[in-house]
């Protein structure tokens, strides 16, 4: 990929709804994917277990947003047992840390007595959230960190989450895949709306009441 790609190019990538990744986490390459099956998960009909709902609703873990962007990008790149390489590289760390200095790319956190232990980050761009990645150190973390994630996009009038792929993960909160084709028509849609990403984080029980409100 040209030395030239920079965040603007970034973003158009992102309009035409292609991404860049990286073979692994010590290759400095960067190539651009448009998948053939693309995952999206249906802001209004997001699935959460009943254990979930209550982790939630407790507030077991305090929710920020934007406070430790590039922190939350450094343990997405991590290794873990499930995944021993990841595709975040150093020129992803420095293009979307870029776009997080522009405000179009967010982390949403989660905190437990004053550690970072879970969280996302993706990016946003008129009606479309594009989420990259997750990390999570304590159980539910990252699911939680998810679950407000949707609250803060209904929140402030997105519709459309592109998790780019579907991971069983995913898969557990009703992640859908549509082809390409029809992911590009969802894509053009959501590029007509004005849509804002909260700044401010929302309590769990918010978080819940938002998720299941009807349009």
């Amino acid at each position: 990929m040209s030395r030239v790609f920079g965040p603007a190019e970034l973003l158009d990538c992102y309009r035409r709804g292609v991404f860049p990744m990286a073979d692994a986490h010590d290759d400095p390459r960067l190539f651009l994917v448009d998948p053939d099956l693309r995952g999206v998960l249906p802001l209004d009909r997001l699935h959460v277990s009943r254990s979930l709902r209550k982790t939630i609703r407790q507030d077991v873990f305090e929710i920020r947003i934007n406070t430790a962007f590039s922190r939350v990008m450094q343990l997405c790149a991590e290794a873990a047992p499930d995944r021993p390489n990841t595709w975040i590289n150093s020129p992803i760390l420095n293009l979307y840390s870029s776009l997080h200095r522009l405000r179009h790319a967010h982390s949403v956190e989660a905190w437990r007595d004053g550690q970072l232990v879970g969280g996302l980050y993706g990016v946003s761009l008129n009606g479309a959230f594009f989420g990259e990645s997750m990390f999570s150190r304590e159980t539910d973390a990252s699911k939680v960190a998810l679950v407000h994630l949707v609250a803060l996009l209904r929140r402030g009038g997105f519709v459309l989450l592109d998790t780019q792929f579907v991971t069983a993960h995913l898969q557990t909160f009703g992640v859908e895949e549509m082809a390409r084709e029809d992911f590009h028509v969802r894509l053009r849609a959501a590029m007509l709306v004005d849509a804002t990403f909260p700044a401010e984080p929302v309590s769990g029980q918010e978080a819940l009441q938002l998720i299941t409100q009807t349009s």
